[in-house]
Parts: C-alpha cells; sequence; structure tokens
C-alpha cells in the first residue's frame, strides 16, 4: 500500500483530503501540521510521498519542501487555490512533481500520486545519468592529469602512460580514476617532500659557502652559489605555501619562515669568522624546523616509497654537512674542534648507513643504480680529501673540500628526482 505524509494549512478541523486519501487506498502516517517538522518527519516515517495542501503557499512552505528534496528525495504534491505562475514556477524549482491548482478530486487523487511517483522516478533517473557523466568527465581529466605526470617522469608516449594506468588499475581491482587519483597524490606528496627536504640541505650549504668565502677558497663561486641558495630556498617557500593545506601545515611552514627570516638576515650582515658560531646556531634551528615539516609531509602522504625519497634527500643534506663541519674544524679554534670532529662523525655515520639501505631496498631502476654507484664514489672521495685536511687552512685540500662536496650534492640532487619520478613511486 502507497503511504503518504500529508501536510496540512488552512482552517481548523478536519480536512476531506485525509479521508479521500484513505478512501482511495492510500495510507496516511499521519497529518504533520508544523511545517519546521515536516523533513523531521519525512526522515523518520520515510513516506512514499508528501502531500501537501495549502490555499496560498509561501516562502515558509517552498523552504521546507527544498528541505525535503534536499535530505530525503521522494515524490511531492502540493494542492492549492493560488494560480500565480511565479508560485508555479518556485514550486518546481523546489521539486514538486505535481502542483494542483484548484482542487484535486477524490476520483483523481490515485492518478496524481502516480503521476507524482513517475515524474519522480524519471527525475532520479535523470540525476542519475547526469551524475554519471559528470564523475565520467571528472574521471577523464584525472586520468589526462596522471598520465601527463607519467609522461613527464618517464618520457613515454600518451599511449605508453595509459597502458601503465590499466595495468595498475587490473592489478589493485581499482577504478582508473582511483589509480590515476593515486598518481596525482603520491606525485603532489612527492613534489613537496623533496621540496621540504631542499631546505634542510641548504640549511648546511648556507654555512659551507659563508665558510669558503671566509677561507677564500673559491670565494667568487661560494658568493654566487649563496645567492642561488637563498633565492633557493625563498622560492620553495612560496611553493610549498601555495601547495600545503594551511590547516595542516600552516604552523609548521611558519616556523620554518620565521627561523629563515633569522638566518637571512644574519647571512646579508656579511658574517665575519666571529660570527660563525651564531650563523651556525640560527642554520640548525632553520635545519629543525624544516626537518620536522618533512616528517610531517611524508607521514601525511601515507606511502612508503615517500621515504625513499626523505631519506635520498637527507643524504644532501649529510654530505653539506659533513663538509661543513670539516671546514669548521679545518678553520676554528681550539673551542670548535671537539664539536666539529663529533659533528663530522655523527654525519658521516647517518650517511653510510643510509647509502646502504638505499643500496638494499627493492625500489629501484637503471638510473637510480647508476646514481647510487657514483654516490659511493663520491662519498669516498670526499672522505679520503677530509682526513688530510689540517688546521693551517691548507687551500688545496680546502679547495677540493669545496669541489667534492658540490658534486656530491649534484649526484643526490639527481638521485632525488629520480626517486620523485620513479615509477614505482608514482603507481605504489
Amino acid at each position: 500500500m502507497t503511504s503518504a505524509l500529508v501536510n496540512l494549512n488552512g482552517p481548523g478541523g478536519a480536512h476531506p483530503l485525509v479521508s479521500d486519501l484513505e478512501a482511495a487506498g492510500i495510507q496516511v502516517l499521519g497529518p504533520v501540521g508544523e511545517r519546521s517538522k515536516l523533513v523531521q518527519e519525512v526522515l523518520r516515517q520515510a513516506p512514499d510521498v508528501v502531500i501537501c495542501q495549502d490555499p496560498l503557499p509561501g516562502d515558509e512552505l517552498f523552504k521546507a519542501l527544498q528541505l525535503v528534496t534536499e535530505t530525503a528525495p521522494c515524490p511531492i504534491i502540493v494542492f492549492t487555490s493560488d494560480t500565480d505562475a511565479g508560485k508555479i514556477t518556485r514550486a518546481t524549482e523546489v521539486g514538486v512533481h505535481a502542483y494542483v491548482v484548484n482542487g484535486y478530486g477524490a476520483q483523481r487523487l490515485r492518478p496524481l500520486i502516480h503521476l507524482a511517483q513517475a515524474r519522480f522516478v524519471r527525475e532520479q533517473s535523470l540525476r542519475a545519468q547526469v551524475q554519471e557523466a559528470s564523475s565520467r568527465l571528472e574521471e577523464r581529466k584525472v586520468v589526462d592529469r596522471a598520465k601527463g605526470i607519467l609522461m613527464r617522469a618517464r618520457q613515454m608516449s600518451d599511449d605508453d602512460a595509459f597502458h601503465i594506468l590499466r595495468t595498475a588499475s587490473m592489478h589493485t581491482n581499482q577504478r582508473l580514476g582511483q589509480v590515476s587519483q593515486h598518481i596525482i597524490h603520491s606525485a603532489r606528496f612527492a613534489e613537496d617532500v623533496n621540496r621540504s627536504g631542499q631546505l634542510r640541505m641548504l640549511s648546511q650549504r648556507l654555512v659551507k659557502l659563508a665558510l669558503l668565502q671566509l677561507a677564500g677558497v673559491q670565494a667568487a663561486r661560494a658568493k654566487d652559489l649563496l645567492k642561488e641558495s637563498v633565492l633557493r630556498i625563498d622560492t620553495n617557500l612560496v611553493s610549498l605555501g601555495k601547495s600545503l593545506s594551511q590547516p595542516t601545515f600552516g604552523d609548521l611552514l611558519g616556523q620554518v619562515s620565521i627561523s629563515w627570516g633569522r638566518l637571512k638576515l644574519a647571512l646579508q650582515d656579511s658574517p665575519d669568522a666571529g660570527d660563525m658560531a651564531h650563523l651556525d646556531e640560527l642554520a640548525e634551528l632553520f635545519l629543525q624546523d624544516a626537518e620536522r615539516m618533512t616528517s610531517s609531509l611524508e607521514s601525511a602522504g601515507a606511502m612508503p616509497p615517500l621515504q625513499m625519497l626523505n631519506l635520498a634527500g637527507r643524504q644532501r643534506m649529510l654530505s653539506q654537512r659533513f663538509a661543513k663541519y670539516a671546514l669548521l674544524h679545518a678553520m676554528g679554534g681550539t673551542a670548535t674542534s671537539q664539536r666539529s670532529e663529533s659533528g663530522m662523525a655523527e654525519s658521516q655515520a647517518a650517511f653510510e648507513k643510509a647509502l646502504q639501505y638505499l643500496n638494499e631496498i627493492p625500489l629501484s631502476s637503471k638510473e637510480i643504480r647508476a646514481s647510487l654507484d657514483k654516490a659511493a664514489v663520491g662519498w669516498a672521495q670526499m672522505c679520503a680529501g677530509v682526513s688530510g685536511i689540517s688546521k693551517g687552512k691548507d687551500p688545496k685540500r680546502l679547495e677540493g673540500l669545496a669541489t667534492a662536496s658540490e658534486e656530491l650534492l649534484d649526484v643526490f640532487e639527481q638521485l632525488s628526482v629520480q626517486y620523485e619520478r620513479s615509477m614505482q613511486m608514482l603507481v605504489g
């Protein structure tokens, strides 16, 4: 039996609509007098049809019916005496399926209910079709974007990128759009982790370059690289500000920006030998803030490959940190000697442990393997050169350290990009 929830608005007393509906074989769930409770009753009783009787419907009725359409869609009939065309248009806009003017006729109740139900079914079908078409269009956009990421990452054709997506879709039993969205998500977090990780490295590189300038070793080049590093930090912070969620990462990014502002100001004052300890202290604070943000991004990405990217990116920082401490050891006095030696030892141990781990993990490719081999050679050469540096500020050995540290940095910069773009990273 068809059930109806009836809303009456008119003179008090019994209304023939309820008895006429019952006589027509319609189960009346109960009249609802207050418009404010209409949606609540529709949700509670789930009628087959909502029927309203109102001689002069107004905003209160139309707003209530709009809420019914949005929260619990069902066939809606309005009986009224109002012939205003504007009201008819409004009724259609809020989802009324039959707006009956000047009475209903008891014998017409069932056909009118059937009409409203048929229109409701048709309307829902059209909505579903529109939603499906919209979903397909959005999925196509997502797939095209994911293909673009794969094409740039691996220099492949459109067809090859689509084949990768389709294969991943079949293997993971996911829709093509879901796989594509995962790739987009992975690529975005990979870029953010890489940019944030660069800040860690640059914190150490800046001090290293300032020390080289102070020692007169490759001074002109060190000055240019220092300017480039400052610009690079500024650019990365702007990019991260646009990419990262403000509610999620805004506080971390804000703290990084504050610590960078202090370090940048100290660099602008052309620090001399007496300022190096303070400069290094500011760089360490900047490093800690950048490390905290990078780790949070890795965790938020919730993808194991991001750990590899973060680890490879951290090697950039450790290479510069090792070189920084070697320079401090060679140029500093007795007060800094012990701290520099301890810093070198810690950096070396962390670097070599991570390098061994990266060589053992399955996430690899021909290019990654070649870069890791090159990194091992470069690291061995830098360690050998550092072991011969004395506190006499030997310009030749210091110059060798400067060159070796930048060459090793280039290798790990390339390796970080390779991890970021690797197919295993993107497809997960």
